[in-house]
């Protein structure tokens, strides 16, 4: 097991959360792919509930926030300060989609998009600061952004979180390592950012994706079809694990790749 404790370092992905039309059926699908129980939040949540693995937060579901969200997951980067956060977002030439909110005591939170169009969440940790298990099954173990821009998309994130990036892979498919290089961050990385050399799925603007760490790629990808959802590519091996992009019993896009076991 991988518990996480504390904050999580200012640019680093620290959330994912489902926003779905319905909210129950969303539950029962990730109870049978990944066996999360779910911790339904106070009245005034609305509707938002705690995806649970061994007594620890992993991801939540809540309802869209309006009719023209899309069912998709939307990950979360940590700052200190979301409203600084938000000001540097729109300096860069990003844009601010929800100003910066207080969400009861557990934060505060705004939503995002880079220069590109892909979407993002901040999040600024009081009595919730995030993934409270990571790099195991049923948790998240990856992050990362498919852009039509992935140099627009680099210079973006480097201007407002100050990542610096390895370059990893060859000239026709290359992938970007986001690490932060704040005091004793030099080497750690912590998200992705590629363009797909077939194109993003349907079009648009390109999307950020979590990956949920599973003991057996195959099995996952056959529970995520028994539970109503589908495959987008995969499952395949990669040198960082066996993989699969699939799509969850409402439309919604996420991966899902091996890790060691414990």
């Amino acid at each position: 097991m991988s518990e996480h404790e504390g904050v999580f370092a200012p640019g680093s992905p620290c959330w994912s959360d489902l926003g779905v039309g319905d909210v129950a059926a969303a539950r029962t699908f990730y109870a049978g792919v990944f066996g999360w129980e779910f911790l339904d939040g106070p009245p005034e949540a609305g509707g938002y509930s705690m995806g649970m693995l061994a007594g620890r937060p992993v991801a939540a579901v809540g309802p869209r926030m309006g009719d023209d969200q899309p069912t998709a997951w939307t990950v979360h980067l940590a700052t200190a300060d979301a409203d600084a956060t938000a000001a540097a977002v729109t300096a860069a030439g990003g844009s601010v989609l929800a100003a910066p909110f207080d969400v009861l005591d557990a934060g505060r939170m705004g939503i995002a998009a880079d220069p590109t169009g892909v979407v993002f969440g901040l999040w600024q940790g009081r009595g919730h600061t995030g993934y409270g298990r990571v790099n195991e099954p049923g948790a998240a173990c990856w992050n990362e952004t498919h852009t039509a821009d992935a140099e627009a998309a680099k210079a973006f994130y480097t201007a407002v979180f100050g990542y610096g990036f390895d370059v990893v892979g060859d000239a026709a498919e290359p992938y970007a390592i986001a690490k932060l290089r704040g005091d004793g961050w030099d080497a750690d990385p912590v998200a992705g950012v590629f363009t797909p050399p077939t194109g993003l799925p349907g079009g648009g603007p390109g999307y950020w994706v979590t990956w949920f760490g599973t003991a057996d790629t195959d099995a996952t990808v056959a529970a995520v079809v028994d539970h109503g959802g589908s495959v987008l590519m995969g499952p395949s091996d990669s040198p960082f694990g066996r993989s699969a992009l699939v799509l969850g019993a409402q439309g919604e896009l996420f991966g899902v790749i091996a890790v060691p076991s414990a």
